[in-house]
């Protein structure tokens, strides 16, 4: 009994971290409507900024609110490190393709299979690894579509800036493994981690060249929805199946966001879903079900 409980509780939680990175994928159109309107220093500042603002007063709603609270270290070095990632990524991708930059942050996958297992101990089964190597040849195939001229439009400083986000980000998932098991409130340390993140981004605000006042509500539009539902609502369903799941298993069965975002520029940006994008999108889904 105890084992077909436990199977279901997994199969939640995968449930959990395939709608996270389903919204988590819909955040690429928003962004590049976003971008139509402000800066990416202005814009990845005003995210952080409505989704602190959102969580504080969820925080604050259900009678949350402390600045006594605990993981104080762990909540301000995660917050930290994901401030820097979306630093480096978006600094990096104004000199790289969308398609060098899509394919180097998906490389945290990689990073997480090197990483978990020295720092959580966690031990990679034979199915877990095939997953994580068929998981690696499809965001090639979906990210490149085997026209590799594309990665050489990126500079080698703008490269290592994305790929530094990545592993950032790597760093990021694994330590919030401990964070959802020793965290007694979800909601108080989702709060805190996002009123973290904003401090490596402050200094970047500075270097904003728009005025906010003057963005019209399409731009608002895309900062809110970016804000709420490509993170603060995906946040919590990955901090609710990674409770259940290992880091890399959670982040392969995240690649869900890179089918959902090409699907989405497909029908609505009308970018060409090719015949080698099917393949790769194909080998993800086999990859998530090794994984999982």
């Amino acid at each position: 009994m105890q084992t077909h409980i436990s199977a279901d509780i997994k199969k939640k939680a995968v449930l959990l971290t395939v709608l996270a990175g389903f919204m988590w994928g819909t955040s690429f159109p928003a962004i590049k409507i976003g971008l139509q309107y402000m800066d990416a220093y202005t814009f990845v500042f005003l995210r952080f900024l409505v989704a602190s603002l959102t969580m504080l007063a969820i925080m604050l709603l259900t009678r949350n609110f402390s600045l006594s609270f605990n993981k104080k270290r762990l909540l301000l070095s995660l917050g930290l490190v994901n401030g820097a990632a979306y630093l480096l990524q978006y600094v990096g991708m104004v000199y790289t393709s969308a398609a060098a930059s899509s394919l180097y942050v998906n490389l945290t996958v990689i990073w997480v299979a090197l990483l978990s297992p020295a720092t959580l101990k966690e031990r990679l089964g034979g199915k877990k690894m095939v997953g994580v190597l068929v998981s690696l040849i499809g965001i090639v195939l979906m990210t490149t579509n085997l026209d590799f001229a594309s990665l050489a439009t990126a500079t080698t400083l703008s490269s290592f800036l994305v790929i530094g986000a990545g592993f950032l980000w790597a760093v990021f998932i694994i330590y919030n493994k401990p964070l959802v098991h020793e965290s007694s409130n979800l909601i108080q340390s989702m709060t805190w981690l996002l009123v973290f993140t904003m401090l490596p981004l402050l200094p970047a605000a500075t270097l904003s060249t728009e005025s906010i006042s003057a963005l019209p509500a399409t731009a608002w539009l895309a900062i809110l929805y970016t804000a709420v539902f490509c993170w603060v609502i995906p946040y919590y369903l990955w901090l609710k199946g990674l409770r259940h799941i290992s880091p890399v298993t959670s982040t392969v069965v995240l690649l869900t966001e890179i089918i959902v975002a090409t699907a989405i520029s497909m029908l609505f940006l009308g970018e060409a879903f090719t015949f080698v994008s099917g393949i790769g999108a194909s080998l993800i889904i086999i990859a998530i079900l090794l994984a999982s």
